[in-house]
């Protein structure tokens, strides 16, 4: 069904695979909307403390602000890209950046935490529409070392805009209020559907399978249950809730396995899926991916509560990470092409474990910029070792038509993974921070003043204990200190958390992905039965 936007494509010589035509232009295009979809993904990090302290919120509702984007996105991103394959990847291109523009400015006019949360969420399903269909592009338009060069550069620049966000909502944030690092995204996005309009070939390799729609519908409850639950978990109260959405997330699960074995067209091709280079590298993406946006939720916080940063500065603080991931990128894809795609996830890996062991070790009270830096450098050299393999091990895998299939596990890798990494890191922070303040209380000789009212708002989030420090000034250095030190617990549990993850990845990516002589012999296997 290919147009001539897609038959347009040329060789681009020596082997090096074919390109469309434009192919520059395209490919701008295609990067400029997943840099907004990037961007909405990390812009509301460094703002978290104001909107915590805006709406005097617990660590549980700042954690789902945070990762409500992500939420939306990984909920939606199977069906929605499997929904482009199906009827059009330019249109739900088209439709997500246009729908982009009014959750951003939902996002900026919020009421409540509750809305925030909401705007966030449609954000994400607004997302979830356009930025699987990018990757999806890239595969259908471009061939062999063309393609790995595109992904490089999408992988590169997409993960350098979510480095960025910090530092865009930082400067911001020194002249406006949190609401301002929404609004943002409003023009960027109506650029970018402009752009796609004009430039993007309207129907490229695009299949005539009906979409599952039951399937579609099981994988949004399976991903929105299992995030929520793990953000709710921690929060007093709130256990029986998830236990209850995690009870739905293992039914929705298995009955979305028991589906696409049995129906005729799945959303989710399991055979495809089955297959080592995807599946593993799957799971690869998702933690390395997870562990950049679990660090940065992590991060911009730390620098902030326990470090006093302004808001320029801890977007500032983070540009190692993009510097990092747009300069290891390229060079990523040179290594995947020579060493294969095992070799450089390892590589990839062996950052990450650093960049969490600098931030286990050394992140602490009065700590210089240069520990802060080197964390983030060692992270973002990391995902720009195994960003470019995870994502085209990926898309070799499975024939053009599953393209949409192959695209929205990238995104997942992504969106999943720092949805899961953010919400677990929050859980472990949000417990560790609270069991840290009530032993503080406990030791304190004046614990007997210390009423349980007040004792919930101390331990509920490092927002809501600095307010009450303002209502106390008698123990405002008390209490502030108390929070930076319960803050400085929690992290080191999502540090550990981290370490353990990444350390997860490396065993399984060393034992069960092949050897560069054995992927491109079961790639070349796959293409064959495929054809």
């Amino acid at each position: 069904m290919a147009d001539a936007g897609g038959g347009a494509a040329s060789a681009a010589g020596g082997g090096g695979g074919t390109s469309p035509a434009r192919a520059g232009l395209v490919l701008a295009t295609l990067i400029g909307v997943a840099a907004v979809a990037n961007l909405n993904l990390a812009v509301a990090n460094v703002a978290l403390p104001d909107i915590g302290k805006h709406f005097n919120a617990g660590q549980t509702m700042v954690d789902l602000i945070a990762v409500g984007y992500s939420l939306g996105l990984a909920a939606s991103v199977l069906y929605l890209g499997a929904i482009g394959d199906r009827y059009g990847r330019k249109t739900l291109l088209v439709l997500g950046m246009g729908l982009t523009i009014p959750a951003s400015i939902l996002a900026a006019l919020a009421p409540s935490a509750t809305v925030l949360f909401i705007a966030r969420v449609f954000g994400g399903v607004s997302a979830g529409m356009a930025y699987p269909t990018t990757l999806a592009l890239i595969t259908a338009l471009w061939s062999g070392a063309a393609r790995t060069r595109s992904i490089a550069l999408w992988s590169a620049l997409g993960g350098g805009v979510s480095a960025l966000g910090p530092l865009v909502a930082g400067a911001l944030l020194e002249h406006f209020s949190w609401s301002s690092v929404f609004v943002i995204s409003a023009p960027l996005a109506a650029i970018a559907l402009v752009l796609a309009w004009r430039f993007v070939p309207a129907h490229v390799n695009e299949t005539t399978e009906p979409v599952d729609h039951l399937g579609g519908i099981l994988s949004i409850a399976l991903v929105a249950a299992l995030v929520l639950a793990i953000n709710l978990a921690p929060e007093p109260g709130k256990g029986m809730t998830a236990v209850i959405l995690g009870i739905v997330a293992l039914a929705a699960a298995g009955a979305f396995v028991l589906r696409q074995r049995r129906v005729a067209n799945p959303l989710y091709d399991l055979h495809v899926a089955a297959r080592p280079t995807f599946w593993v590298a799957a799971l690869a993406g998702i933690i390395v991916f997870g562990s950049l946006m679990g660090a940065m939720f992590i991060g911009q916080q730390f620098v902030q509560n326990v470090l006093g940063y302004t808001t320029l500065q801890a977007g500032l603080a983070i540009l190692p990470g993009a510097i990092g991931m747009i300069v290891v990128a390229p060079r990523s894809a040179k290594l995947v092409e020579s060493h294969g795609a095992r070799f450089t996830l390892l590589v990839g890996f062996v950052f990450c474990l650093f960049a969490f062991f600098v931030m286990f070790l050394l992140w602490e009270e009065g700590a210089s910029y240069f520990p802060v830096g080197l964390g983030f450098l060692l992270m973002g050299i990391g995902v720009g070792f195994a960003g470019t393999p995870a994502s085209r091990s990926l898309t070799g895998s499975v024939p053009v038509r599953r393209a949409g299939m192959a695209s929205g596990t990238a995104d997942l890798q992504r969106d999943l993974g720092g949805a899961i990494m953010q919400s677990i890191f929050g859980a472990l922070l949000t417990a560790g921070y609270a069991k840290s303040f009530a032993e503080q209380i406990a030791a304190s000789p004046n614990a007997a003043q210390v009423s349980e009212n007040v004792q919930n708002e101390l331990t509920k989030s490092f927002s809501s204990a600095a307010i009450t420090a303002q209502r106390y000034p008698e123990y405002a250095e008390a209490i502030t200190a108390a929070a930076r030190k319960s803050f400085l617990d929690g992290g080191d549990w999502t540090y550990a958390a981290g370490m353990i993850a990444v350390a997860t990845g490396i065993c399984v990516v060393f034992f069960l992905f092949p050897r560069h002589k054995d992927e491109l012999a079961l790639l070349e296997r796959y293409h064959a039965e495929d054809a």
